[in-house]
């Protein structure tokens, strides 16, 4: 047990130690400054130049989500096509056939989304094509795209009387070519090195020690699995994601990758304050943050560790903890933590099943997502924080009965509407999400659909419900991990899920942008001795109280009906 739980520390201690120094990095490549990749500056020129963009022209905030909304568009046709066609496209060794309309239809979605859902298996569902230039391609793109969107918001901190806000594509080019390219490589580097494939032949047949003749799927997959974790992307070259062999092959690997999957949403805390040169600021998120990653930490690891009380109740030991559907190799711990990690975050990779974790780590992983604001995606991650601060603010104004401010502007009905709707969008789309499947099957668990309700669950009672739960929570979050007991590549999932994929990316961007556009045209108004200082304990406090007060009233009903009663009636 100290052994694993060394590995944990070790893994999230490497990771505060990198973020910070890799924080000040980014915050310098925004401001302009010097760096050691500035080499990259002509490959940059050369893109914009063949692109006819000119990354000197300042564009307000509507210029820039219309950007953003605009290539969107046009990658989700891309992907669309391409998978509906992949069967006749180039690099598929395999002859892998290609997506049914609504399976496209959600993998599309899901990938330009950053959710990288996958109801399909990547090693059947799936071409070198579309892993490469597909996925591979929006792994990178869905990622820059958050971070340019967060940069706008950055901006808008930064300056104090302002409508210009810097150009999105200068914001989207070096998010890759300067932070997740120089990263990813480093990343799949160390993959290859460890065993991870990076053949482009298919499959292969090899005879098992036991025996058994098995085909071994292979691919140019280290590049891929590399930016899936550095980018909080999460989707997998092989169908069982991380825990495959060749996607994960030891513990050193394990720890990069999990690694790889916090570090840029912790480093971009940091390069907040080094941007706006409030560090304390900074510290402040980070630990608002960190506070509420242990609170759902702890009590997972605990509950691994500790195994099954059902088959505690057996007599069966459990020395090695709860280890249904996790790997010998990393152990229950490293595998709690993973959970958590990736639901922190909108990763959604997984090096262990979620559906066969304890009730307790369902429930924590499920509230990861609910509140989706504690370290988040690369880039959306904060600005799902940013809109936690805009309440926070707004209640605390009214407390002592000043006019919120934050930063030195105003914060007023139109933007307080604004957050208000976007905190209240997430639940919705869950819960409203989760009420309509739960209806279909119990009311209609036989009706005349290519897969019925009926066959919908593995697992019946409150795990049943759970599974329906987290498909939705995983949608809206853009997490894209899932229950595997749910038969979810069926025309009813993968609509639903994509359109709640969709409309969780996009809305919860538009509103932080369109919020830090507005404040950014206000009067500046220095801080006064009734002023909120925001780098205060007291200003942390109340954010984390805002946020748990929340999410636990949205979501605590729906999760005494899945995790919790699940938890109860197995102890």
């Amino acid at each position: 047990m100290n052994t694993q739980l060394t590995g944990v520390v070790t893994m999230y201690v490497l990771t505060v130690l990198l973020a910070i120094p890799l924080g000040k990095y980014i915050a310098k490549v925004y401001n302009g400054e010097k760096t050691w990749l500035n080499f990259m500056a002509p490959l940059e020129r050369l893109i914009f130049k063949l692109s006819g963009i000119n990354p000197e022209r300042e564009m307000n905030w509507k210029q820039h989500l219309k950007a953003l909304l605009t290539v969107n568009a046009i990658w989700l046709f891309y992907s669309f096509f391409a998978l509906l066609f992949q069967s006749h496209l180039p690099l598929n060794p395999d002859g892998n056939p290609s997506q049914t309309p609504d399976l496209a239809f959600n993998t599309a979605i899901s990938f330009i989304t950053n959710t990288n859902l996958q109801d399909y298996s990547g090693e059947s569902g799936a071409t070198y094509y579309t892993q490469l230039f597909v996925f591979t391609f929006l792994h990178f793109v869905s990622a820059a795209a958050g971070f340019a969107a967060m940069m706008v918001v950055f901006k808008a901190m930064k300056e104090k009387v302002t409508d210009k806000l810097g150009n999105f594509w200068d914001f989207f080019i070096k998010a890759i070519t300067r932070v997740l390219m120089p990263i990813s490589i480093v990343v799949a580097i160390i993959l290859a090195f460890n065993g991870t494939t990076t053949s482009y032949k298919g499959k292969e047949k090899l005879i098992t020690l036991q025996g058994d003749t098995v085909s071994v799927s292979r691919g140019p997959a280290a590049g891929m699995i590399a930016i899936k974790q550095v980018g909080t992307n999460g989707g997998g070259w092989y169908g069982a994601n991380s825990a495959h062999p060749l996607e994960n092959p030891n513990y050193i690997t394990n720890m990069v990758e999990n690694i790889s999957i916090i570090l840029i949403p912790i480093a971009l805390v940091f390069a907040l304050g080094f941007y706006l040169k409030k560090r304390k600021l900074s510290w402040v998120i980070y630990g608002v943050m960190t506070v509420g990653f242990l609170i759902m930490l702890i009590p997972s690891i605990n509950a691994e560790l500790n195994g099954s009380p059902a088959l505690a109740h057996m007599g069966i030991a459990q020395n090695g903890g709860a280890m249904e559907g996790k790997e010998v190799r990393f152990g229950a711990a490293a595998s709690a933590y993973w959970g958590v990690t990736t639901t922190v975050t909108s990763n959604g990779s997984v090096n262990a099943m979620h559906d066969s974790m304890m009730p307790i780590s369902g429930m924590s992983q499920m509230f990861d997502m609910m509140i989706n604001a504690f370290y988040g995606g690369v880039g959306v991650g904060y600005m799902n924080f940013y809109i936690f601060i805009i309440i926070a603010v707004f209640i605390s104004g009214l407390m002592v009965g000043r006019t919120p401010e934050f930063l030195g502007r105003k914060i007023e009905a139109r933007e307080m509407k604004i957050a208000s709707l976007i905190a209240l969008l997430h639940p919705f789309l869950i819960l409203v999400g989760t009420a309509i499947a739960s209806y279909l099957l119990v009311n209609y668990p036989n009706i005349n659909w290519a897969e019925k309700p009926s066959a919908w669950l593995a697992n019946p009672s409150f795990h049943g419900f759970s599974e329906m739960l987290y498909q939705f929570t995983s949608s809206s979050a853009n997490n894209g991990s899932g229950y595997e007991g749910l038969g979810d590549n069926s025309i009813f999932w993968n609509v639903s899920a994509g359109i709640v994929m969709f409309i969780g990316r996009f809305l919860p961007i538009i509103g932080p942008v369109a919020i830090a556009g507005l404040l950014a045209n206000k009067k500046f108004i220095p801080e006064s001795a009734g002023t909120l200082k925001s780098d205060s304990v007291t200003f942390g406090i109340m954010i984390f109280a805002v946020i748990f007060i929340v999410a636990a009233l949205s979501f605590f009903p729906a999760l005494a009906l899945g995790p919790i009663a699940e938890h109860v009636s197995i102890k």
